[in-house]
């Protein structure tokens, strides 16, 4: 089994395996790290185009396996030719194991998932659509109440059909919620997956050594307790994980030190990616302690209800105040929306109920996530990345 894919560091801190930029090879083109990976749930990125992503400078995409089981289902994806093909996206792709939605479909059902502990609740069983057991979950589907099962194998099945390029271990997502002692079951089923994961899967590739090479990352879970991160790290270096995923339940103001606990276990030679977070200071500490990609939904969530990122702060271009500005979104950015559109144009798009707001936010919001992640990297390379970060954080959040 040829291995077409490596990850390549280039310049880095003093320890490696912290904050450092490098190539991911893979063999559908190559990610510059840090990157950020904008989310294609259903195989399409919301409101937007795939020459709208390419425009905007965008290196990979991640799309969600368990919504795409679902609609239109792996089969149909793998006779398209995988997922790259059928959404007609070039570049390199990601696809999550559906281990996200044990906790969205499960205790965090119609929850708010909280980044602070005191504030996270659970959803009574009665009303969750996500049951775990030690062999994997049954799923209610969200579309029409039919039940479904993920197993490791099942999972892996699914996201070989898909194609991607770089693909996630099946894993137990758990809540802050949760108590220590259903964080270690957790766990401790999360390396029982884990092991069925890689065996499945290299199985499937060496029944199927002709299609291109399929990476596969360990996810680390663990929440906010650092013996269980590194637990977890060291565990997961000794299975054949071509690189990892840090996820899980975690604090935002334990971010920095749960991010470095994992990347001082974690081997310097393989890449790390970072599962959800999009908010630029989460952006500068997961960078700073050693991840190289990371992915979320939030900029074109947060653009379809009229929320634009600008170098000065968030603001609701839904706001009456916006009526007569005909100023850009960010007087400050490049992008083809703040080139083109003015604020007047698209509050009155939103008052209109026009789909063309939700794309020219959704566009500007992209394009400027992934230009703080180029200017980070870029940043790391002259050796400026701390006062990039404290004068761009200070303008921010203002």
């Amino acid at each position: 089994m040829r291995r077409d894919f490596r990850f390549e560091p280039l310049v880095s801190s003093p320890d490696a395996r912290h904050m450092r930029t490098g190539v991911i090879y893979t063999p559908h083109g190559i990610i510059r790290t840090p990157a950020f990976i904008p989310v294609a749930t259903a195989a399409s990125v919301k409101a937007l185009t795939v020459d709208m992503m390419h425009d905007i400078g965008t290196q990979a995409i991640l799309a969600n396996a368990y919504h795409l089981y679902l609609q239109p289902g792996p089969v149909l994806i793998e006779k398209a030719g995988g997922l790259g093909k059928f959404m007609n996206w070039s570049g390199p792709t990601f696809t999550d194991s559906g281990g996200f939605q044990i906790l969205s479909l499960g205790s965090g059902f119609k929850k708010v998932i909280s980044l602070v502990s005191e504030e996270a609740t659970v959803a009574i069983k009665s009303t969750r659509h996500a049951f775990v057991d030690n062999d994997g979950v049954n799923f209610k589907s969200h579309r029409d109440g039919s039940l479904h099962r993920f197993t490791p194998e099942i999972s892996m099945n699914i996201q070989h059909k898909l194609g991607a390029d770089i693909c996630f271990s099946f894993d137990e997502l758990t809540s802050l919620a949760d108590s220590y002692q259903y964080q270690e079951e957790a766990l401790e089923r999360t390396h029982r997956w884990a092991i069925r994961s890689v065996d499945e899967f290299r199985k499937l590739q060496s029944e199927n050594p002709d299609r291109p090479y399929q990476a596969l990352f360990g996810v680390l879970q663990g929440a906010n307790y650092e013996n269980l991160r590194r637990q977890t790290a060291r565990f997961l270096n000794t299975l054949d994980f071509d690189g990892f995923g840090i996820g899980g339940a975690l604090e935002k103001s334990t971010m920095s030190e749960i991010i470095s606990w994992c990347s001082d276990e974690l081997p310097a030679n393989k890449p790390r990616h970072l599962l959800g977070i999009s908010e630029p200071n989460d952006i500068f500490t997961a960078i700073e302690q050693g991840i190289d990609t990371f992915d979320c939904v939030s900029p074109t969530r947060v653009a379809r209800n009229g929320a634009a990122y600008t170098l000065t702060g968030r603001f609701n271009i839904k706001s009456a105040k916006y009526f007569e500005d005909f100023s850009p979104l960010d007087p400050e950015c490049s992008c083809y929306t703040c080139q083109n559109y003015t604020r007047a144009y698209i509050n009155h798009l939103f008052k209109a109920k026009e789909i063309l707001a939700s794309i020219l936010v959704s566009y500007h919001n992209e394009y400027f996530i992934l230009k703080l992640v180029e200017d980070i990297r870029k940043s790391i390379e002259q050796g400026s990345f701390n006062e990039l970060r404290d004068s761009w954080l200070k303008r921010y959040y203002a």
